[in-house]
């Protein structure tokens, strides 16, 4: 079929061949799940539940952490009683923590798929994407949303909708604590800076101890993972701060050291 295709392309009129290429990639990345989500009592579930969470927190503010080897020089002590969205394979630390944090939200397939035993340990609220439903149907205590990484870029401000992932769950977090009502999101751990170098997106086999994280297990030795793609999430990121400010709330980056530029910097110490 890898043979015949560019075959078929040759010979095949653009006006054609555009349409049955759109349609096939709607179908692969995201229609079949989305069929599937009609007919689903747990997605609707999910959704009822996840509303219940808009503009709960509306006023307050709270910390998203990222898993930036940044988080070793952050004293995380700091937010055992502040309200904190956890991401991917935050989890790690918990122990030296001896706290969790409040949410947990994943919406990366490789992740959810080789960690989803440890995913399924943690006794706190979890967001996951629904293409996760086949590795977490069975934990109660996970609310599917309805993300999506392919076009059209868009921030929105209903969860219990189609979310656009933005090339990164910090996205993803930035506008579930949008939903909230959270006043202000404030990121620490978002380095925005990878020692690993190579093309976005193309899945990668670890090959030792993972540089790029507080951790040196988090994509540890044999752990397939992505590299990140830094022009996507920026233009996400930037959507996230003219949302937030157009609504008269902010987003603040309080990362140590971070390299990321979108939004406005804050000493982490300050803000307590």
């Amino acid at each position: 079929m890898a043979r015949l295709k560019p075959s078929l392309k040759r010979i095949t009129p653009d006006p054609v061949w555009r349409p049955i290429s759109n349609t096939y990639w709607w179908w692969r990345n995201r229609g079949q799940h989305q069929l599937a989500g009609l007919f689903s009592s747990r997605l609707r579930e999910s959704r009822e539940k996840i509303h219940q969470y808009k503009d709960r927190y509306k006023g307050q503010r709270c910390f998203i952490i990222g898993n930036g080897p940044s988080l070793r020089k952050t004293d995380l002590s700091l937010l055992r009683d502040e309200i904190t969205f956890g991401l991917n394979r935050i989890y790690i630390i918990f122990p030296e923590l001896n706290f969790q944090t409040t949410f947990l939200l994943s919406v990366n397939d490789l992740v959810i798929q080789q960690c989803a035993e440890d995913f399924k340990n943690l006794e706190l609220p979890k967001f996951f994407t629904w293409r996760s439903r086949k590795h977490m149907r069975n934990d109660p205590r996970v609310l599917f949303m309805d993300t999506d990484y392919t076009q059209p870029e868009t921030f929105t401000s209903d969860m219990t909708g189609r979310i656009y992932e933005g090339c990164t769950v910090t996205y993803v977090a930035l506008q579930m604590a949008f939903y909230m009502g959270f006043e202000s999101a404030i990121l620490i751990g978002v380095d925005h800076s990878f020692k690993t170098k190579g093309p976005p997106n193309v899945p990668v086999i670890s090959e030792g101890d993972d540089p790029n994280h507080f951790h040196p297990e988090y994509f540890g030795k044999g752990f397939v993972w992505q590299l990140p793609d830094y022009e996507c999430s920026e233009r996400a990121y930037q959507m996230a701060r003219n949302a937030y400010e157009a609504d008269g709330r902010q987003v603040l980056d309080a990362t140590i050291d971070g390299k990321l530029t979108i939004f406005p910097k804050v000493n982490y110490a300050s803000l307590f």
